[in-house]
């Protein structure tokens, strides 16, 4: 079992993941926001709480980096619909290298850190790590910067490097303000969803297959790029009616009330590595 040093362990992927290396028996430490310590109560994990974790220094992470075996960085700024544009994406960015410098400090042996599939040129659809970059959101753009330096920062290093790229992600502990929680309100309410068309396709997992995902790649020993992903397409229709369908009221959705994002790609499909080997 490892020693696991974690961020982003409060967050909606990150406390699944956190739950799951528990319970597997690795030894977690969970770095999170000051006063945020109740949101992992009852996990048997050590907690060191930060004002702003990206604000940290080199040296502030060797230290709590001392007899880690691995890193598993999910912490980023992720308000919904504002962190695409957001300038917090740059700190996120240069907060990130201060913490892979402090691993490296510390001889951390294995940094996994977290990626996106809006990284990809998203035209090609079906989407492997092999799919050419080509990010067209600041929030994009600063997570393949930040892969494009950590893997040559860890590759001269000596450090294993794991990126992991999420694709749409849904389930428990989900911000309202997402299609899946949205829907579920407006079913409860008795009150009409307001969609588009619903005609794209896209690669939709539970949060906690992600974690099972994204952990066994973590512990596994893989390197490089992975996409966390379920390979298999569901429309935006297609899920809206199966959750419509618990409440007996597919008549509530209002498919085509919002216009279509025009520079949405029809089809946003993920490939795992193995199935490309």
């Amino acid at each position: 079992m490892s020693r696991i040093l974690m961020t982003g362990a409060t967050g909606f992927v990150g406390l699944p993941v956190a739950k799951q290396l528990v319970e597997a028996g690795h030894d977690v430490s969970c770095v999170i926001r000051t006063g945020r310590e109740e949101a992992l109560e009852g996990l048997n994990a050590q907690v060191i709480p930060s004002p702003d974790l990206f604000a940290e220094t080199p040296e502030w992470w060797a230290r709590a980096c001392g007899g880690v075996d691995m890193v598993i960085h999910l912490a980023w700024y992720a308000e919904p619909g504002k962190y695409l544009t957001s300038d917090k994406n740059l700190a996120c960015l240069s907060g990130t290298l201060a913490i892979a410098q402090g691993a490296v400090r510390a001889a951390v042996r294995r940094f996994v850190g977290i990626g996106t599939c809006f990284e990809y040129n998203l035209t090609a659809g079906h989407l492997s790590v092999d799919t050419p970059l080509d990010p067209k959101t600041p929030y994009a753009a600063a997570k393949v910067a930040t892969y494009t330096m950590l893997r040559a920062w860890f590759a001269q290093n000596n450090t294993e490097f794991l990126w992991a790229r999420l694709f749409y992600l849904y389930g428990a502990r989900e911000d309202a303000r997402r299609l899946v929680p949205y829907l579920h309100a407006q079913m409860a309410k008795g009150e009409a969803a307001n969609l588009t068309s619903g005609t794209g396709l896209k690669d939709y997992m539970d949060v906690q297959e992600a974690a099972a995902q994204l952990v066994g790649d973590a512990v596994g020993g893989r390197q490089g790029a992975t996409n966390i992903c379920s390979g298999t397409g569901t429309t935006i229709r297609a899920l809206a009616e199966r959750i419509a369908d618990q409440y007996g009221r597919r008549d509530l959705l209002n498919f085509g009330a919002r216009p279509d994002n025009l520079t949405d790609p029809p089809v946003v499909l993920g490939i795992r590595p193995q199935e490309t080997e």
